[in-house]
């Protein structure tokens, strides 16, 4: 993996909200945002945009990625994901059920049991 620091100015002297995807909410931007400025020089900037990707999918879409690859994300988001992370616990919470089941519940007119 490399990991090397940014070497050139193009790694240095960019703006990073030039890098705001169209797909991106404001909130989602915003923690983005934080993880790019805190972490820019670091590495070169491809490098840096991915594993901005990654902390975003993993944080946002609950994805998963080599322990290696998590620690690194893990590393540079601190200081920057606890906020949002105490902020998301008291929302509304997804439930994923198989369609199966969902089916066969609605079929039987029962509704899911609460934990």
């Amino acid at each position: 993996m490399d990991t090397s620091a940014a070497n050139n100015e193009e790694d240095m002297d960019w703006n990073v909200d030039e890098v705001k995807g169209d797909h991106e909410s404001d909130e989602h931007w915003e923690l983005r945002r934080n993880f790019l400025l805190k972490n820019k020089g670091s590495y070169p900037k491809l490098r840096l945009l991915s594993l901005s990707q990654v902390f975003a999918n993993h944080e946002f879409l609950g994805c998963r990625y080599p322990e290696e690859t998590m620690q690194l994300v893990a590393e540079l988001s601190a200081g920057i994901v606890e906020e949002y992370r105490t902020a998301r616990q008291g929302r509304l919470q997804r439930t994923f059920v198989k369609a199966s089941d969902a089916a066969e519940r609605k079929s039987k007119g029962t509704t899911p049991q609460k934990s």
